[in-house]
């Protein structure tokens, strides 16, 4: 397949790995941190943790995506829908070049 996919998704998976470590990585002054009865500042470092958790599996499921569009190169199966074996269709994969399945499987998963 073309060099500018892979390209293209060598960097979103770079991207992706990036952002995750970021948001897994504790901070530097995480260490003195306790959790009392009160609200302080460890309170509000797990409230913010914890809002990051729906971000975190976004991202997680796009890198999976990425990761199986990578092996569909390798595979000569790009292109073509994991679920229904169709072509996933040019503007998707223009749009999102990690697209794995067409339209119609990614919107009803129970295919």
């Amino acid at each position: 397949m073309s060099e500018s996919v892979e390209a293209v998704l060598a960097a979103k998976r770079a991207a992706l790995e990036s952002q995750l470590g970021r948001m897994t990585a504790l901070p530097p002054d995480a260490s003195g941190i306790s959790f009392g009865k009160r609200v302080g500042e460890g309170t509000s470092m797990a409230v913010e943790r914890l809002s990051q958790i729906p971000a975190h599996d976004r991202l997680q499921r796009t890198l999976a995506e990425v990761v199986r569009a990578q092996q569909k190169l390798t595979e000569d199966s790009y292109g073509r829908c994991d679920t229904c074996g169709e072509p996933v269709g040019q503007d998707r994969l223009e749009a999102m070049p990690w697209a794995t399945r067409c339209i119609a499987c990614a919107a009803n998963p129970a295919r």
